[in-house]
């Protein structure tokens, strides 16, 4: 006879303390956050970190600085000026840097985010 508990304990779900901790952070917070993570994240991969040589991937770069582009062009009504100034500077300056660590450069207007921002130069 195999011994099975008649009552299991049920299951912690750890989505569900997610949940409930998310719900109480302000959007503005939570944009803010992502956009400072894809920020970093750019920076460090168009060669900005400690390790260029090992950490340099223009191809992710360029997914990561479009996003971001997209996210504070879409957000910035929503979370102000205050908060859109900065990460419209940080944009500009991973888009400047993808520009100058790229070989064979972007058209104006074509590089990474410039849909969204427009050529930068």
């Amino acid at each position: 006879m195999t011994d099975t508990p008649s009552n299991p304990a049920p299951a912690f779900d750890e989505s569900d303390e997610a949940a409930r901790d998310i719900a109480e952070v302000p959007a503005i917070e939570l944009i803010n956050t992502v956009a400072v993570h894809l920020l970093s994240a750019a920076a460090v991969k168009v060669g900005l970190a400690d390790d260029p040589e090992q950490q340099t991937d223009l191809d992710e770069a360029r997914k990561l600085i479009t996003s971001l582009a997209g996210l504070v062009t879409a957000a910035a009504t929503e979370i102000g000026d205050q908060h859109a100034r900065p990460l419209r500077d940080g944009l500009r300056s991973v888009q400047l840097a993808f520009r100058e660590a790229s070989a064979i450069p972007d058209a104006p207007g074509k590089g990474p985010g410039e849909k969204y921002t427009g050529p930068v130069n």
